[in-house]
């Protein structure tokens, strides 16, 4: 035995299994005592909250506000002033825009101008010059010039008081059409008048403020209508005389193929502007008024 070394079994691998079978057991009982206090955590019952008290009804709206009486919608149609509201006052300039062109045509004197300035157009065998619309734009500010007046009082006595709340609508309307009821009584005949009248089957008027608008506007429209082909007839006049004068001339000298329109046409335009044609012209209606 002296040379021979002494085996001595080792104990590493004992020494290791006790170790990790220690730890495996300190581990279990820590998640153990871990999951015990999350039971206890989860277990524990909360208190629930107790439900709010439900807010009380608003109370009802008055069914009577913002309506009339009678179960309409009401509308404030004067401001705190008296004064008519900007709403009312811009719905009556829409309507008035609307109705113009009618009011124009048959209760100014447009109608009676630009007939005649349209004949006088035809007496110079020029169909389509001047154009309508120069003709409908010198009638008009020819219309205007001549009711400036009257469209001054209506202005003045209906419009006006009516913006400033001193009357109502109805009186402004009363009060703003005599002035135009004026107007068209003076240049409007007696006959054409009574035709009216007798063919509305009305009694006659007694003066003249009893005339309705009714039967004095198509008198009046009658009556300016008349008035203008009366003037139309003489302007024909002068122009007729030149294109007999042309036509006979052509005739005499053989010349029968040739149209007399092609030849009396710049003598009725040279005469025409030698006699200021068209001032002869407006002056002439202007002055027609001017008597009324």
């Amino acid at each position: 035995m002296s040379g021979a070394a002494l085996a001595i079994p080792s104990r590493r691998p004992a020494l290791g299994r006790r170790a990790i079978l220690a730890l495996a057991a300190a581990a279990l009982v820590l998640l153990a005592l871990l999951f015990a206090g999350a039971s206890g955590a989860v277990a524990a019952p909360v208190e629930p909250t107790p439900p709010a008290a439900p807010a009380a009804p608003a109370a009802p709206a008055d069914p009577g506000a913002g309506t009339s009486t009678d179960g309409g919608v009401s509308l404030d149609i004067y401001g705190p002033n008296g004064a008519p509201s900007s709403a009312i006052v811009t719905l009556l300039g829409i309507t008035l825009l609307s109705v113009a062109p009618a009011l124009l045509l048959m209760m100014t004197s447009f109608t009676k101008i630009f007939v005649v300035l349209a004949m006088t157009r035809n007496a110079l065998a020029l169909p389509s010059i001047p154009p309508n619309q120069v003709l409908a734009g010198l009638a008009l500010f020819l219309s205007l010039f001549i009711m400036a007046p009257v469209i001054t009082d209506i202005n003045a006595l209906g419009v006006q008081p009516y913006l400033n709340g001193d009357i109502d609508f109805a009186k402004a309307l009363e009060l703003g059409s005599g002035p135009l009821r004026e107007f068209m009584l003076a240049h409007t005949r007696q006959e054409d008048l009574a035709l009216m009248t007798r063919a509305a089957d009305l009694p006659n008027p007694e003066n003249a403020d009893a005339v309705q608008l009714t039967t004095l506007i198509p008198a009046f429209m009658i009556s300016e209508l008349r008035a203008a082909f009366i003037i139309g007839f003489v302007i024909f006049i002068p122009f007729l005389v030149i294109d007999l004068v042309v036509s006979a001339a052509l005739m005499s000298m053989g010349m029968m193929m040739l149209p007399p329109v092609m030849i009396s046409l710049p003598f009725k335009i040279l005469l025409f502007v030698l006699v200021d044609g068209w001032g002869l012209i407006v002056t002439a209606l202007i002055k027609s008024y001017s008597g009324g």
